[in-house]
């Protein structure tokens, strides 16, 4: 019930007008790389208040979300889990869960995410969850599954190994941000291009003498648009200089 519930409150903010553009927004037409994809016409601030009522969904209702054809309906499932996955880290939780049950309740969000990466299948649904289960559960944890989610066939896994070590990032680690750069380096796909170069420049904001180094090693080969990302926040002559390396490639 609890899906065909969030199924009918998303359809009350439907509207066509969305639909056409979200279909078309997030690439689902034939030969692109969200084909087939559904929608029911929703924005994120809507599908935002419908999920505030569910917050206690069970895993079991999740997966029922998360199977769904409609791309907001799994998009719903993403935010009940990460609130989930976040709600783990407060202080009122604390007070009323064990350690031993508190990362008892993580791991199981974390291992029923990457049982479900076949339903986190566009940019938006990777962007929403990876850094916040993922990379959050690793953080203190061995990062061995990114480097396997690297090395995987599937566009959706390659991007939430590189878009998890934001959370690593965040706290001022960026070893495997440049490791995982350095095996998707070649990527044929620019969804891939974009992630990458978007973590490199995020680790450069406070890992400079890093991203330097990555640069002076891998410009002249990086994609064009993975370089252009990584740059962003690099003082002119320094775009400058790397745009170059790229050009003489």
């Amino acid at each position: 019930m609890t899906v065909e519930s969030i199924l009918s409150e998303l359809e009350a903010y439907a509207n066509p007008v969305r639909k056409e553009h979200n279909a078309s927004f997030f690439k689902s037409g034939k030969g692109e790389y969200a084909e087939g994809d559904q929608f029911v016409g929703v924005s994120v601030p809507d599908v935002r208040k419908v999920v505030a009522n569910h917050k206690d969904t069970s895993l079991e209702d999740i997966d029922g979300l998360l199977q769904s054809p409609f791309h907001e309906v799994r998009l719903a499932g993403i935010f009940i889990l990460v609130g989930q996955m976040e709600q783990t880290e407060k202080r009122s939780w604390s007070k009323t869960h064990s350690p031993e049950e508190t990362e008892e309740t993580r791991r199981k969000i974390y291992e029923f995410y990457l049982n479900h990466t076949s339903s986190v299948n566009n940019w938006d649904l990777v962007d929403s969850s990876a850094l916040y289960i993922v990379g959050s559960y690793l953080s203190d944890k061995d990062r061995q599954p990114l480097y396997q989610l690297a090395h995987s066939k599937n566009l959706w896994e390659q991007r939430i190994a590189i878009v998890s070590t934001y959370a690593f990032i965040r706290n001022g680690d960026t070893a495997d941000t440049y490791a995982i750069a350095s095996i998707l380096l070649h990527h044929p796909h620019d969804l891939i291009h974009k992630a990458v170069g978007w973590m490199l420049r995020e680790a450069g904001k406070r890992d400079l003498a890093g991203l330097t180094f990555f640069l002076d090693q891998h410009a002249a080969e990086m994609p064009r648009t993975m370089l252009r990302y990584s740059l962003e926040k690099l003082s002119a002559d320094k775009r400058k200089h790397y745009m170059k390396l790229r050009q003489k490639s």
